[in-house]
C-alpha cells in the first residue's frame, strides 16, 4: 500500500510541477522531493498565508506582538526603554484572567534610575504573564523583545488587531521615532 501512495504522488507531483514551472525540465521517473523543488513552484494553500505576526510600537516605549492565527498579543517594552531605564530590579506583573483596556497600566518597572508603568496597547484577558520576570528581573535588560523578556499574553479579538496594526507604529516608524 505505501508503494502504491509513493508511485502515486511520483507521478502525480512532475505533472503539478510542469504545469506551473513552464520550461523547466522534470524527470517523471524520479520522485521529487520538496527541497529540490524551485520556491516559485512550491504549492501552499491560501489560508496558511493569511495568518501573520503583526508588531507594533507605543510611544511610551511598549511593544506588541499579535498572532493573527491564535488571537494572542504578546506585549514587553523595547529595548530603547530598557535601555533608558538603565538596570531592571523589579517588576510589577498582571494577574492572570484579568481584563485589560488600551490605555490602562499593565504593572510596572522598576529601575536603578527610575519606574515607570507598563501601558497595555491593545484590549483583552491576560491569558500569561512572564513569572520569570520577578525572579529575573533583569531579563527585561537581557532580551526585552525576545523570547525571555515579554511581559503578558492577551486573548484578544480581530478588531483590536486591526486597530494596533492602524493606529501603532511599525518598526520603522518607531526607530524613526526615537531617533528624533
Amino acid at each position: 500500500m505505501a508503494s502504491t501512495t509513493l508511485r502515486i504522488a511520483s507521478r502525480a507531483l512532475p505533472r503539478r510541477l510542469s504545469a506551473c514551472c513552464s520550461g523547466v525540465p522534470l524527470r517523471r521517473t524520479a520522485f521529487m522531493p520538496l527541497a529540490v523543488t524551485p520556491p516559485s513552484c512550491r504549492q501552499f494553500s491560501r489560508t496558511a498565508m493569511r495568518f501573520d505576526i503583526v508588531k507594533r510600537y507605543t510611544e511610551d516605549h511598549e511593544w506588541v506582538e499579535v498572532d493573527t492565527d491564535s488571537g494572542v498579543a504578546t506585549i514587553g517594552i523595547t529595548d530603547f526603554a530598557q535601555d533608558k531605564l538603565g538596570e531592571v530590579v523589579y517588576i510589577e506583573l498582571p494577574h492572570e484572567g484579568q481584563e485589560i483596556e488600551a490605555g490602562e497600566s499593565l504593572g510596572a518597572v522598576e529601575s536603578v534610575k527610575s519606574a515607570s508603568d507598563v501601558i497595555s496597547p491593545i484590549s483583552g484577558i491576560i491569558a500569561n504573564v512572564n513569572s520569570a520576570l520577578e525572579k529575573k528581573p533583569a531579563l527585561l535588560n537581557k532580551d526585552p523583545e525576545g523570547e525571555e523578556g515579554w511581559i503578558a499574553k492577551l486573548d484578544v479579538v480581530p478588531e483590536e488587531v486591526e486597530r494596533v496594526a492602524e493606529e501603532l507604529m511599525d518598526d520603522e516608524a518607531y526607530k524613526s521615532f526615537t531617533t528624533e
